[in-house]
């Protein structure tokens, strides 16, 4: 069950090109999100689609596979962790951001 623990798969579409920072020590990040829809039917039998948007933040030679490959709107499975991260603004506000750490990357469709 271990491998079960904080596990997160996503398939979605990229919102944005990807944002690629190289940090002082030569370390590649690459910071994008998808989005995922999930569709149902409501109580009057109406189609309703629910899109959700997913912080993913990626490094090294994963993070390089993203700078050469992903584009806005390509279709990518995700698997990775969760990660719960906060910082404090110039103006003293504390600010709390959820991302999903991508380990593996599967690029689909066209």
């Amino acid at each position: 069950m271990n491998a079960l623990k904080n596990r997160v798969q996503l398939i979605g579409n990229l919102g944005q090109d990807p944002e690629i920072v190289t940090l002082d020590g030569g370390a590649k990040l690459a910071k994008f999100s998808i989005a995922t829809t999930d569709s149902y039917k409501n109580a009057k039998g109406e189609k309703v689609e629910d899109t959700q948007w997913h912080n993913i933040v990626a490094w090294g030679k994963t993070a390089d596979i993203v700078e050469n490959y992903l584009t806005k709107g390509k279709q990518v499975a995700i698997d990775g962790k969760l990660t719960h991260r906060s910082y404090e603004t110039k103006e003293g506000e504390k600010r709390y951001f959820t991302e999903v750490r991508c380990n593996e990357l599967l690029m689909l469709g066209k």
